[in-house]
């Protein structure tokens, strides 16, 4: 018996070992493989740069035809349209419901920003997974990181987020309207011809962003302090929370790219059944089944929490609805806390 066990775990042995050097064969072609992608998008990035460099003659036409904008989110791309205005063209790289933490530039998108005379982007990095494309298209094309521009001193820095800021300055409306001065300075030093367009479109914008803040002020204060709490899939809330008097909790960090596990979820719904929460909110831009597995273990300790509604985090809703705009974005987030979290329940 003895025997025959020890053979027995020789050939486990035997064989655990030679499936390590199994796996560690594949991970090494895995290395291998990561570098010749990583080197072919290099070599189709520098391409890209090299052919949409402007020729001679073509830099100095801007001001007889639109300013060529690329956006990388739509919350970007709408500030660039409310101050350019006719003046710019626009091209927004993610879409409604885009996450921009997880988004990648295809070679596609190169071509876009190597061929833009000006591109925008949030910065802080919102938009991580781009950060070398955006660093090397910008030694050709001039770049703005419309967040960057914010004092740090009024910038969020979790502590869960290694020593980064938080990116969603776009939820405390005062502070987005820093990032308005920065897409008017930047189509200004493009286009100097039509800089008084700029200046009126963005001192309109600035005026209806003030309008928007004081309403936002408004409409929470119909919430108990005691309610203002705010559950969200992740940590995108904090600057709404600051700004407007919220305490916010996310299932997940300040970027999506960190899963959470069943120990979040525990922790969360053990927090909602403590303070009797009533709802929590899911988003446009995060899968839902976070939330639900939230409520599910809200629900197995004897307490019912309701799904709020679904609140924009990271992008717009679609072009013609209410979230189709930055206004209209925080108009319908506000519109939806206040509804779940004021009434009675």
């Amino acid at each position: 018996m003895q025997i025959r066990c020890l053979a027995g775990r020789s050939e486990r042995i035997q064989h655990t070992q030679g499936r390590g050097h199994e796996l560690a064969a594949a991970r090494r072609r895995a290395r291998f493989f990561s570098l010749i992608l990583l080197s072919l998008f290099t070599l189709a990035l520098n391409s890209s740069l090299v052919a949409c460099r402007p020729v001679a003659g073509q830099a100095g036409d801007i001001a007889t035809r639109q300013v060529r904008v690329v956006a990388t989110t739509t919350i970007v791309a709408d500030v660039v349209r409310e101050v350019g205005g006719d003046r710019v063209e626009i091209v927004t790289l993610m879409g409604p419901g885009i996450d921009p933490h997880l988004y990648k530039a295809s070679e596609g998108d190169v071509l876009r920003l190597a061929s833009a005379d000006i591109i925008f982007y949030n910065g802080l990095h919102l938009e991580g997974k781009m950060g070398h494309v955006l660093a090397r298209v910008g030694e050709r094309v001039p770049t703005v990181a419309v967040a960057e521009r914010i004092d740090p001193s009024l910038l969020r820095r979790p502590p869960e987020f290694e020593g980064a800021y938080d990116p969603h300055v776009w939820f405390d409306v005062r502070l987005w309207m820093i990032a308005v001065e920065a897409v008017r300075d930047g189509l200004i030093t493009v286009d100097p011809t039509h800089a008084a367009v700029y200046q009126a479109n963005a001192e309109r914008y600035l005026a209806e962003l003030d309008k928007l803040d004081r309403w936002v002020r408004q409409e929470v204060a119909k919430i108990p302090p005691e309610r203002r709490v705010l559950i969200t899939a992740h940590d995108a809330f904090g600057y709404f929370a600051r700004a407007y008097g919220f305490e916010v909790y996310g299932l997940q960090g300040v970027s999506t790219a960190a899963e959470a596990g069943v120990a979040d979820v525990q922790a969360l719904a053990d927090l909602i059944v403590e303070r009797r929460i009533p709802a929590i909110f899911v988003e446009t831009s995060v899968p839902p089944r976070f939330i639900e597995a939230v409520q599910e273990a809200v629900r197995a300790r004897g307490f019912e929490v309701r799904i709020g509604g679904q609140l924009h985090s990271d992008a717009l809703g679609d072009p013609g609805t209410l979230a189709g705009t930055y206004v209209g974005m925080v108009r319908s987030n506000v519109e939806t806390i206040v509804q779940a979290l004021a009434g009675e329940g």
